[in-house]
């Protein structure tokens, strides 16, 4: 087919409506670098094959050359404070026990006894011990990995102490998470997630806690659930009631290498979907999950000023009064906008400095048709006081609605409900499908591409 004249090349076109950039210079209060950036690449045009979401044989695959081989955040430093404190992190047939053995140590050990390889703590477990003891025969270990414990000693002299130390998978920590990785000659985790780190310096998930935890159950394959949220494209037809106050097919998508790629959705800024007028009041009330009524006359923006920076201000105050932390140094754009970060293979990070959120996607055990949907909030650790506990991990079923969870936003649970409505559809189309491909957009889709095409490498080494 031939080319129209003067049509762009492909992964060129844009939204005409404005862009991320041109509301950051209307903001005028200097977001920082990394928010300025773009690193946009064409990466093709061919269809995603649906059986790399149905097939056990590419599943266990995955399983066998992906998921041994890459960086997975496995807990916060926050669950695991003390030492002798763990928590247990599973992934398909893999299990690790992430430990803090000494006070500035954390080790991961493999979860299963050297013996006859019983789970040495249960799958999704957490809490503290003195030592690491087999619950069928008593092997024990100590907390630094070693055998101290070998009931009827005489009846095995062909073990070496030494050489049965509880074997560990590697592990680094950034920003309050503790991450693991079982290949030892994986790049390190610095290296890895660059430049993430640098970029979300500001936004310091060190200083935050987890004041919300939801585990979801979703009938549908890891990636169907993770691609879901890495496109913005869906606005329009699964969250109708977001787009006076957000932009969709105006988001900006930035890919920095192939284990990490970018969203920047604005937030306080109307759909170029939108078929009317939208006043900048209407914007801001669009942009309240809760109850409007209870905030009075607090989000009413004045004459020349736009909802984002009331929003903006709204959230400064309430950092100042709730938290102690003052955010005046803080522009519009990182108080309220949806700056989503992606770490291959399931980790996403978005910085919002009012309220940065946190996702992870794994199969649900070994069917390569469920998944474990992990989302956490983040709230600054108070200026005074001890540090609160983290919120213990909520499960909610695949037929159950977010609004069953304890504390959680009415309106955050009927976009979360909104959301994972779709996957099940989508996972059992690709059974209905006379035509076994997904067809992705060029630009607003790349995010998607980046990761199917990380996921390859791996898969061919």
């Amino acid at each position: 087919m031939n080319k129209p004249f003067n049509a762009p090349e492909p992964g060129e076109a844009r939204c005409p409506a404005p862009s991320v950039q041109d509301v950051l210079r209307r903001d005028a209060d200097g977001p920082p670098p990394a928010y300025t950036l773009e690193s946009y690449s064409y990466l093709g045009s061919e269809d995603i094959p649906f059986e790399r979401y149905t097939s056990r044989a590419f599943f266990d695959r995955e399983m066998e050359k992906m998921w041994p081989h890459v960086w997975q955040w496995a807990c916060r430093e926050e669950h695991i404070p003390e030492v002798g404190d763990y928590y247990v992190y599973d992934v398909g047939p893999y299990s690790l026990i992430v430990m803090r053995t000494a006070p500035d140590e954390i080790k991961a050990y493999y979860n299963a006894c050297l013996h006859r390889g019983t789970k040495l703590k249960p799958s999704g477990s957490a809490g503290s011990s003195e030592s690491i003891s087999c619950p069928f025969h008593g092997w024990t270990w100590s907390l630094d990995g070693e055998l101290t414990r070998l009931l009827c000693e005489w009846d095995f002299p062909h073990v070496d102490k030494e050489e049965f130390r509880l074997p560990e998978a590697r592990v680094g920590t950034w920003g309050g998470f503790v991450f693991v990785n079982m290949d030892e000659n994986a790049p390190s985790l610095e290296e890895y997630l660059a430049p993430l780190p640098e970029h979300a310096k500001r936004a310091a998930f060190e200083d935050r806690y987890v004041s919300l935890h939801v585990e979801k159950e979703l009938p549908c394959n890891w990636k169907v659930a993770q691609e879901a949220f890495m496109e913005a494209y869906h606005l329009l037809a699964t969250h109708p009631q977001l787009l006076p106050a957000s932009g969709d097919i105006n988001t900006q998508y930035d890919v920095f290498s192939e284990h990490v790629d970018r969203l920047y959705n604005l937030v306080g800024s109307p759909s170029p979907l939108m078929e009317r007028e939208v006043s900048e009041q209407e914007v801001l009330d669009s942009m309240v999950l809760g109850d409007r009524e209870s905030l009075g006359g607090k989000l009413t923006v004045p004459e020349g000023v736009y909802a984002r920076q009331v929003m903006a201000a709204y959230f400064r105050d309430l950092m100042q009064e709730h938290c102690g932390k003052d955010c005046s140094d803080y522009s519009t754009a990182e108080m309220i906008d949806t700056v989503g970060y992606f770490a291959f293979p399931n980790g996403h990070f978005f910085l919002a400095i009012s309220f940065p959120i946190i996702y992870r996607f794994r199969p649900l055990g070994m069917d390569q048709t469920k998944t474990l949907f992990d989302l956490i909030l983040l709230s600054p650790v108070p200026k005074d006081g001890p540090r609160p506990e983290p919120y213990e991990p909520y499960r909610v079923k695949i037929e159950e609605s977010y609004g069953v969870v304890p504390g959680i936003d009415p309106g955050l649970a009927v976009i979360y409900d909104q959301d994972t409505g779709n996957m099940g559809w989508q996972q059992e189309g690709f059974g209905a499908a006379k035509k076994k491909r997904a067809t992705l957009g060029n630009y607003q889709e790349v995010r998607i591409r980046n990761m199917h095409r990380t996921l390859d490498r791996y898969l061919e080494d």
